[in-house]
């Protein structure tokens, strides 16, 4: 297989034009070329209703399933009415609860992390509140700073409905082995909601191999348009009440949990993603199906986001006054990278960066919880570092460069 050509792929990114360098790529990722064209290629050249009978409209309307068509496959669903669009995670996981809510009752249970972005917290609290059910939390291990297995299987029990937990913490870094806390959910006849908006750009979904019952990621984060997916297994969603119009049936998936229309142009533009992919698993020389392109695709995005990483922590790892949040190595990890400098507020260290044109980011992320279990809200939160597969060796230089320089002035 050929190696990943950094050059041509940052020519897919027009954001990447000037020398600014762009490390926040958790927060929302670059748009790709190919979206925006094919944003504006629907807005210029399918700008009207769907739902008619003439046939512009009826053309329109196919593309509109087209785009279905291609995030089912890009997260390997089983059938495109499992797949359910919206603005956002945090949006389609409210819509989540809301569909849930009627089949909760008192006593029983609901398992959150402290890890988790709230988007992943938040709806599942109240929706405890609202029905009376009772709330556990697994909570990271404050030695390891890992979701001890053990842990979750102390709070399972048959009175747990849902498990909520992330694929990957978007502060952490670390990935979550959800095929087996799925099994062990399954087990006791409850069900898994996985949000896997870190995870997703750095790793080809498979929806299905997951084990998840439920599972949402945004598109923002995974060099698209600020839209999202929700994915529910199909059985699972027939059962829920529509929260559409009244005359929209409960059979009516995944219209009758998508209150209005999608936006239409957003979904087309989805589909370059997926042309990315398979552009560059072209471009790597393998054969086979379309998803074995796409693994190819992130299987080099992989090598070259461990290289990138790998640089950064060597750095974070010997240099004094810096302690990472989370794995020091490569392994089991997405390169999200976090840090803080003892006796330094993390924003001071950013808008040192900032100064030499380089974007990273301080806060909690939306993973309050976490931040202040670990005790570092007095500091602000942590510096955080995430790459992308665009990012290159010579930006990371760059970046020791100006942290060095940073944390030295700043002690």
């Amino acid at each position: 297989m050929n190696s990943l050509d950094i050059a041509y792929v940052r020519k897919q990114f027009p954001g990447l034009a000037d020398d600014y360098v762009f490390m926040d790529n958790a927060g929302g990722s670059l748009v790709l070329q190919g979206v925006a064209e094919r944003v504006a290629d629907y807005l210029l050249n399918s700008s009207v209703q769907l739902g008619a009978s003439y046939p512009p409209s009826v053309a329109a309307g196919e593309r509109v399933m087209q785009a279905r068509r291609s995030v089912m496959q890009l997260i390997n669903a089983a059938h495109p009415d499992e797949v359910i669009m919206g603005g956002s995670t945090t949006h389609l996981l409210q819509i989540l609860c809301r569909a849930i809510a009627p089949s909760i009752a008192p006593g029983d249970e609901i398992i959150v992390t402290n890890c988790d972005h709230e988007a992943n917290i938040g709806p599942w609290v109240r929706l405890c509140e609202d029905r009376g059910a009772t709330l556990r939390v697994w909570q990271v291990d404050p030695d390891s700073l890992e979701l001890e297995l053990d842990d979750l299987q102390a709070l399972l029990g048959d009175k747990t409905r849902y498990v909520a937990v992330t694929h990957a913490s978007n502060i952490l870094g670390s990935i979550n082995p959800v095929a087996e806390i799925a099994r062990r959910v399954h087990a006791v006849g409850a069900q898994l909601c996985v949000d896997a908006v870190a995870y997703a750009p750095h790793r080809l979904v498979d929806v299905q191999a997951s084990g998840a019952d439920f599972y949402v990621y945004s598109f923002y984060k995974t060099f698209g348009p600020h839209f999202a997916v929700l994915w529910g297994r199909r059985d699972l969603l027939l059962e829920f009440p529509s929260l559409n119009h009244f005359f929209i049936g409960q059979d009516v998936v995944p219209y009758k949990l998508q209150p209005g229309n999608v936006n239409y142009e957003l979904s087309f533009g989805c589909i370059g993603i997926s042309d990315y992919l398979l552009d560059i698993g072209d471009r790597l020389g393998v054969q086979g199906s379309e998803r074995e392109r796409m693994q190819a695709a992130f299987d080099a995005f992989e090598i070259q986001e461990d290289a990138l990483a790998e640089r950064l922590l060597g750095f974070l790892r010997q240099r004094p006054r810096v302690r990472v949040i989370g794995k020091t190595g490569v392994q089991a990890r997405v390169p999200t990278i976090s840090f803080v400098v003892e006796g330094v507020r993390s924003e001071a260290v950013v808008l040192k960066v900032d100064e030499q044109r380089i974007g990273i980011r301080f806060g909690d992320f939306y993973a309050r919880r976490l931040i202040e279990a670990l005790g570092l809200a007095p500091l602000g939160g942590v510096v955080r570092v995430s790459l992308a597969h665009y990012n290159t060796l010579e930006e990371i230089d760059r970046l020791i460069t100006a942290l060095d320089q940073a944390i030295t002035e700043l002690r």
